[in-house]
């Protein structure tokens, strides 16, 4: 399984970005597709979390901000991130969970500030 991750990049405090993750390869199945994000000098973390049928989990500091979705025809996630926080800045983490391993995007860098 190969991530290809984008549309990191730098937005002011308030502002939007979305980012995109499509899982290609020979596969059979991806049971979830999630984000995590790694801050510098913090461990990494849960962002959202999505199933394939269509759970969502959100870490608590993103709900009502952050939206999770996914396109299953193209085993593609999204991140849609509204009303950024300067604490947002991290390098952000494509997860796919086709089981029993865990893939893991390249990250995309996202920088919040003024």
């Amino acid at each position: 399984v190969r991530l290809q991750a984008s549309g990191g990049g730098l937005a002011q405090p308030g502002g939007s970005l979305r980012l995109s993750c499509a899982a290609s390869g020979a596969f059979f199945g991806i049971n979830a597709m999630g984000w995590y994000r790694q801050a510098p000098g913090k461990q990494r973390e849960l962002v959202a979390i999505i199933t394939s049928a269509g759970s969502t989990n959100y870490a608590d500091s993103v709900k009502g901000r952050f939206t999770i979705s996914r396109d299953n025809a193209k085993n593609t996630v999204y991140l849609q991130m509204n009303s950024l926080k300067p604490e947002d800045t991290a390098v952000y983490y494509c997860l796919t969970i086709v089981a029993p391993k865990d893939y893991w995007g390249q990250g995309t860098l996202v920088t919040v500030s003024s």
